[in-house]
């Protein structure tokens, strides 16, 4: 006999969760939006990294990618990872590189964060599939 654990998301946390989502793929969209149209503050920084533009191309990029992935139900865990990993390398800039406060890089971090946290599932799902087809 089978039994099927439904659990039930109270619905303000829907809707708390899916306005965080919107949020933060709008922020993203945003940065990597201006990353990609050559923003000249968004020139200016990547210039102060000396890696080149080419980067400011990839990091754009990869923030419209990860806000349209937060957005789409299967993908929502792994899109806040990549911008979780988009955040600690702005955070690691903001120390070391460029001038300003790494605040706003932090505060999308762990935003970004909660999204992984609240689909950890797919996460979990993924890595049981690859782990038990092995054994």
């Amino acid at each position: 006999m089978s039994l099927t654990h439904v659990e039930t998301v109270p619905r303000w946390r829907r809707i708390g969760l899916w306005s965080l989502k919107v949020l933060l793929a709008a922020v993203f969209f945003a940065a990597g939006g201006a990353k990609l149209a050559g923003v000249p503050m968004m020139v200016e920084s990547f210039e102060h990294l000396g890696l080149g533009q080419w980067f400011r191309y990839v990091t754009g990029t990869l923030e419209v990618i990860g806000a349209v992935m937060i957005l789409l139900p299967a993908f929502a865990a792994f899109g806040g990872a990549l911008l979780a990993t988009i955040m600690v390398g702005a955070i690691l800039a903001h120390l070391f590189a460029i001038p300003g406060s790494p605040i706003p890089a932090i505060v999308l971090f762990a935003l970004s964060g909660l999204i992984v946290f609240a689909h950890r599932d797919q996460i979990e799902s993924l890595t049981r599939r690859i782990f038990d087809d092995h054994d």
